[in-house]
């Protein structure tokens, strides 16, 4: 991809360097399987905390909104004060957070601890995300695309392995399984730990070849293309988009093994079976996507992703049970290539503000995917669960949304 000189110095974190720092990348993209990996499994042991403690489907979608409104709230905030002002240290003390979440999870005896649980790693998440795409951003080099898709990947395989864990491990021992995801979040703290070294040098090394640009020349910005109207419409299309993704996967995360176990009398292992292809498939749509973008261009992947789902997700609330399967997996691949480009877009859209903009996406999807899945298990108690995935399926219509957002060589002067 291309840059244009004269833009770079009106970026707080412009590429400073060529290569992609591929080391660091996987570092982050394995801490993101590991804090997903320990998110999924809230939804994937919905099944037994149902059983367990009678939960109704309104307080399923309850446990979901504290984890995920508390990381909606804080990531933005956490991002726009890292623009200006870096906290490598942040990053190892995000994982702490969700550390002590996943054990009060695992020996939480009440609804009520429960949710203190699921808000204690929704913190850990508001930190990671948001500082730790900064860091995939600054290794990125000028291969961005590829950068958040590897550190994506990550969060979508860990997603993917919540119902494994479920079907092979707790319907057998039950809510006190959680526990022994305390070793990943120990790995976590210690890879983060690594990343934040590096993080903290590359920070110094920025600000030393700013103060180095300002001494040999004035800085001169460059003029953009777009009006600041335009680029709100952007946003905000952006935005929907993202809200429309994430309102859908937060249907498939939390219901749709209720829709496999009640439409098809699926037991609860068979049925984190169905969800974990889709979760799978998504997790290989993300990283497919990243390289797609920085080849074709990021505005026609979003495009193909989030409208090209709809075919799929409004025909898998009417398939038999082969077809629900194949149904899921494509969509979770399609629809799941949009996202880490969606974020790439942004950050291009407004430049130097790399965090606020991570933390606002990644806020994004946190948020809606918490008040859609509130809302959606409230309308299930009312009504029923394949209602819900009928009204889910048509989620992604809203793809049409990006025939108006600014071509890609218009983000760029």
């Amino acid at each position: 991809m291309s840059e244009n000189p004269k833009q770079q110095n009106t970026e707080t974190l412009g590429d400073t360097a060529k290569a992609t720092v591929f080391p660091i990348l996987l570092a982050v993209s394995v801490v993101h399987l590991l804090n997903d990996t320990m998110q999924s499994t809230v939804s994937s042991i919905f099944p037994i905390l149902r059983d367990e403690l009678d939960l109704s489907y309104a307080q399923i979608g309850m446990i979901t909104l504290a984890m995920n409104l508390t990381a909606s709230l804080l990531q933005p905030l956490i991002g726009l004060f890292a623009d200006k002002r870096p906290l490598p240290i942040i990053l190892p003390v995000g994982v702490c957070f969700t550390l002590a979440g996943i054990i009060t999870l695992a020996l939480a005896p009440t609804y009520a601890l429960i949710l203190l649980a699921v808000t204690m790693m929704g913190v850990g998440s508001a930190i990671f995300h948001p500082e730790s795409s900064r860091v995939a951003y600054l290794a990125a080099g000028r291969r961005r695309g590829l950068a958040q898709s590897i550190f994506q990947v990550g969060g979508n395989f860990g997603s993917a392995l919540g119902p494994i864990m479920t079907a092979v491990l707790f319907v057998h021992v039950g809510q006190f399984g959680v526990i022994w995801f305390a070793f990943a979040a120990i790995a976590g703290i210690a890879i983060q730990t690594y990343v934040a070294r590096w993080y903290g040098k590359k920070v110094t090394q920025l600000e030393e070849e700013k103060k180095r640009k300002a001494a040999a020349s004035p800085i001169r910005l460059s003029a953009r293309p777009l009006t600041r109207g335009r680029i709100a419409w952007a946003m905000t299309i952006l935005i929907l988009l993202v809200m429309s993704k994430n309102v859908y996967i937060a249907s498939m995360s939390s219901y749709f093994t209720f829709h496999l176990i009640d439409g098809f009398g699926l037991s609860i292992a068979n049925a984190q079976w169905f969800l974990f292809a889709f979760l799978a498939a998504s997790a290989v749509g993300t990283f497919v996507g990243g390289p797609m973008a920085d080849r074709f261009g990021r505005r026609n992947i979003i495009w193909a992703s989030v409208l090209g789902t709809a075919p799929f997700s409004i025909l898998l609330p009417f398939a038999n049970l082969f077809w629900t399967g194949v149904l899921a997996v494509f969509a979770g691949f399609i629809l799941s290539s949009a996202f880490s480009i969606i974020v790439v877009y942004a950050q291009e859209l407004v430049p130097g503000k790399v965090g606020f903009v991570a933390g606002l996406f990644f806020g994004l999807a946190f948020g809606m995917g918490a008040l859609g899945a509130a809302t959606l298990g409230w309308l299930a108690d009312m009504t029923s669960i394949t209602l819900v995935m009928v009204i889910s399926g048509f989620l992604p219509l809203f793809g049409v949304l990006t025939a108006w957002l600014p071509k890609d060589d218009q983000l760029r002067g």
